[in-house]
């Protein structure tokens, strides 16, 4: 299979206390461990970039989904938060939940565009069966 894109990144410096930068420059910046994980914050972590990733992708997908159905969803947002959590073997696991908004759309009608968009989001294809990703329609 051809790649449509494909990014690059390096992380150097020690993981979560270091620097990521992609190969075309775009994303230079430094990494830290958050300070409710007992680091010094002060600086974007992998789950900060994942939930931004995540929603980004998400909302695309939504856009594209309510295109193909010719829909309008002006005014629509889409929020991620990103859950790190013991996974009960000495390891860590993601959770995810996506909250969607579309202002002025029955929520049962955004719930199905939300639902339709999970089917062909790449981050949701990428993580189903993987972690715990909850999607929400919300009115605010």
């Amino acid at each position: 299979m051809n790649a449509l894109y494909t990014a690059e990144a390096l992380a150097t410096g020690g993981g979560r206390n270091g620097h990521v930068r992609t190969a075309d420059g775009i994303l230079d910046t430094e990494v830290r461990v958050p300070k409710e994980l007992g680091g010094a914050g002060g600086a974007p972590n992998p789950e900060l970039l994942f939930a931004a990733g995540y929603a980004a992708c998400f909302h695309s997908a939504l856009q594209s989904v309510a295109r193909a159905q010719k829909t309008q969803i002006e005014g629509s947002s889409v929020g991620s938060s990103v859950s790190l959590l013991p996974n009960g073997a000495g390891g860590f696991q993601l959770a995810v939940t996506l909250e969607v908004n579309i202002p002025e759309m029955p929520l049962d009608l955004a719930q199905q565009l939300a639902d339709a968009a999970h089917q062909v989001c790449p981050y949701s294809n990428a993580t189903r069966g993987n972690i715990d990703v909850t999607i929400s329609v919300v009115d605010d």
